[in-house]
C-alpha cells in the first residue's frame, strides 16, 4: 500500500470514530472467511460498520480525534477489526450473540462517548449500556409518575374540595 493509500484510510478511520463516537477493536484472527462474512452480514444487519484494518494505521486514526485515546493502544497487538456503531451497546450485544456460536471475535477494546474499555472482560458491562434515547425515556417515566399519583388521587376524590385537601394532605 503507497503512502497516499495509507493517509486516506487513516484519515477515512478518524473521520468513522468521530462522526460514531462509538467504536469496538476486535480479535478475529485465525477465522475462516466464511466465518468473516457471516459476522460482516450480522453488522450489516444490525446497522454496524466493520473494517479489518492494521493496527499501526488504527494508531495513527486515533491520533486524529479527540479525546483520552492512549488506553487504546495497548490493545492494538495481533490482528485487529473495527465495529463503528451509532448506538454504544449494540456491537456488544452482537458480538455476545456471536460468541454462542464460538470464543470470537473477543473484544480488545471500545470507546463508547469518549469512554475507553479495555478486555474482553468489558463485554457484559458495555452489552448494558442504555443508550441516549433509552436513558431520556426513563427520566420522562420517573419526572411523569408524582404527577401521575396526584392526578389519580384528585380524580378518585371525586373533584370535591374534601377530597383535594385530603389528598394534598396524605401527599404533603
Amino acid at each position: 500500500m503507497r503512502k497516499e493509500e495509507k493517509h486516506e484510510v487513516v484519515s477515512a478511520l478518524a473521520e468513522q470514530m468521530k462522526e460514531y463516537g462509538n467504536f469496538y477493536i476486535t480479535d478475529t484472527s485465525e477465522l475462516t472467511v466464511e466465518k468473516i462474512n457471516n459476522i460482516r452480514r450480522k453488522c450489516f444487519e444490525n446497522n454496524i460498520g466493520m473494517q479489518v484494518v492494521k493496527n499501526t494505521l488504527i494508531k495513527k486514526a486515533l491520533e486524529q480525534i479527540d479525546g483520552d485515546v492512549a488506553p487504546l493502544f495497548d490493545a492494538l497487538k495481533g490482528a485487529s477489526s473495527i465495529m463503528f456503531s451509532i448506538t454504544g451497546s449494540a456491537p456488544a450485544k452482537l458480538i455476545q450473540a456471536l460468541r454462542k456460536q464460538g470464543d470470537k471475535p473477543v473484544l480488545k477494546a471500545a470507546y463508547i462517548d469518549s469512554t475507553a474499555f479495555i478486555g474482553d472482560n468489558q463485554l457484559a458491562t458495555l452489552a448494558s449500556l442504555k443508550s441516549r434515547e433509552e436513558l431520556i425515556g426513563d427520566i420522562i417515566g420517573l419526572l411523569q409518575s408524582p404527577a401521575k399519583n396526584v392526578i389519580s388521587g384528585l380524580q378518585s376524590g371525586g373533584n370535591k374540595l374534601a377530597g383535594i385537601v385530603k389528598t394534598l394532605q396524605e401527599r404533603g
